[in-house]
């Protein structure tokens, strides 16, 4: 099973699409990646979502994109039906992690605590979605974890946002931040598409320069 962070190849930012219909996550998608994102994660909250998936993939073939929400193995079993090249979920369950190996895709389980966290190595996983950061401890409780969890790396997801993702990032074990900040609902009902691309490539610039003071640091 290929991890995560190999298909990343090095991108800092996994945003978040949601979107109602496939053409306007296409376009998202297409913002975004004008803006510097090389990979995006699908969320499985509208009825077009794993049309969303799809279509991305066929539009947008050189965005690596990832289904989010996974909560069953029916869903991880949609979703790579669907194209999905990796899968997050906001939870984990013995059931749920076993379903989401099985579809040898790369992927990251959402873990909001030390069991959960134990659970998961326990499986052989050692990228991990921390989720909701800001709410289970965000940069201190990452902190904290390091010295324990030593082989695990985190992709914090909630309450990330521009000015703090830099923070997540200097963390040593942190090697990528999600969020939604990037396609703000207004905006995407405005079809703002250019105020998305504009967002994107501020946030693109400030995690770049983060992870380089923080090489230097090292």
């Amino acid at each position: 099973m290929t991890s995560l962070s190999s298909l990343l190849k090095g991108g800092l930012l996994l945003p978040i699409i949601q979107a109602e219909q496939p053409e306007q996550a296409v376009a998202i998608a297409k913002a975004m990646q004008q803006g510097g994102v090389t990979a995006v994660e699908v969320v499985l909250r509208t009825a077009a979502a794993l049309d969303c998936i799809s279509a991305i993939r066929a539009e947008v073939p050189q965005l690596l994109t990832g289904a989010g929400t996974i909560l069953s193995a029916k869903d991880a079993n949609n979703a790579k039906a669907a194209g999905a090249q990796f899968l997050v979920s906001p939870a984990s369950t013995p059931e749920l992690l076993k379903a989401m190996i099985n579809t040898e895709l790369a992927l990251a389980p959402g873990v909001a605590t030390p069991s959960e966290m134990a659970m998961a190595l326990e499986l052989g996983l050692t990228e991990l979605k921390f989720f909701p950061a800001h709410l289970a401890g965000g940069i201190e409780m990452l902190k904290a974890l390091s010295g324990i969890f030593q082989q695990v790396q985190f992709c914090p997801t909630g309450g990330v946002h521009l000015t703090n993702l830099a923070d997540f990032l200097a963390l040593p074990n942190v090697f990528v931040v999600g969020g939604s900040w990037l396609s703000p609902k207004e905006w995407v009902q405005q079809q703002n598409w250019n105020a998305i691309t504009e967002l994107t490539r501020q946030s693109v610039a400030m995690a770049e320069q983060s992870r380089v003071r923080h090489n230097r640091v090292a």
